[in-house]
């Protein structure tokens, strides 16, 4: 199997589960998922280190939750943290069919652990701004940007939900490696929101119900699934199943898409592509797929350019 099938064999098997439950006759909405090969896959692919795992992995299980907020079939979001610390900035994006996918600006780099031993993602941040984008098929998408007020990327999303979309929520997320490899043993999270109808008594319990949790990956490493971790956090509040559904990591690149970038270059760019003796090898940002393309495809593509121009004229 060459690397290029292989690669889309590993991308169909990084899948994973959201579930929406609502509660207290809808006073609360909840979402949770369960992402680990989702981020496994992100994880060899980028080939990242352990921070950057963990940082990418909590963005990547935010926006499939995010993604299944969506309300129709076309409406894309996107998450970018723009940072000064040495990961320097994340990207995911994620659609209302279950797909998501995103990469680091800095893969590797080694260090950042907290005195207690977590990997402290919120130190390889930084400084920086988190926005989210939402397309939703109108003249202008929407975009809102936050501040990151701790980097930990759970907490500045719950800070994010209260400023832009005056919604009050509490954002879990969490990422848990094997010591040996670095490959991922857990990955997950919830998100709660609170309706404006919402009753004291209501969030109450919930704020009780979330001061004994421990985290995510506890959680997860005490056999919960995303289900089960919803009845936990809003335990005495009526759960109700409303929905669950599959989330994989999907990228929709291709040769031909890849091909369009290469022409977009222009005619100097691809002539001095063209003088080379080897392949020219162009990967794409969110997979890391990489695509190759002969010297004589690069002159053909540059003779395409040519033709073009002369029809301009």
């Amino acid at each position: 199997m060459d690397q290029e099938n292989k690669m889309e064999q590993e991308m169909k098997e990084a899948t994973g589960r959201v579930v929406r439950m609502t509660a207290a006759n809808l006073q609360l909405r909840a979402f949770a998922v369960e992402s680990k090969y989702i981020v496994e896959y992100a994880r060899k692919a980028h080939e990242t280190s352990p921070v950057a795992t963990a940082a990418l992995g909590r963005l990547l299980s935010a926006g499939a939750m995010m993604g299944a907020m969506l309300k129709n079939q076309q409406d894309l979001l996107t998450l970018q943290i723009k940072c000064d610390g040495p990961i320097r900035g994340l990207t995911v994006t994620a659609d209302a069919k279950g797909n998501v996918k995103g990469y680091v600006n800095v893969p590797r780099f080694e260090g950042f652990a907290r005195p207690d031993h977590k990997l402290d993602v919120g130190g390889a941040l930084g400084y920086g701004t988190l926005t989210v984008i939402k397309d939703l098929g109108l003249k202008e998408p929407f975009a809102g940007t936050t501040e990151l007020l701790t980097g930990e990327i759970a907490e500045d999303l719950t800070y994010y939900f209260a400023t832009s979309e005056q919604t009050p929520s509490s954002v879990g997320l969490g990422v848990l490696l094997n010591k040996e490899d670095g490959s991922v043993r857990q990955a997950g999270g919830f998100l709660i929101q609170v309706m404006p109808e919402a009753k004291d008594e209501v969030i109450d319990v919930l704020e009780q119900n979330l001061s004994g949790i421990q985290s995510v990956t506890a959680l997860l490493e005490d056999g919960c699934d995303a289900v089960q971790m919803l009845e936990r956090i809003l335990a005495g509040l009526d759960p109700q199943l409303e929905q669950e559904s599959p989330c994989r990591f999907a990228c929709d690149c291709s040769r031909e898409k890849i091909e369009k970038v290469l022409l977009s270059l222009g005619e100097k760019d691809l002539s001095d592509l063209s003088e080379g003796k080897d392949d020219v090898e162009v990967k794409c940002h969110f997979c890391n797929s990489a695509y190759r393309f002969s010297p004589a495809e690069i002159r053909d593509m540059l003779s395409a350019v040519r033709e073009g121009a002369k029809g301009k004229q």
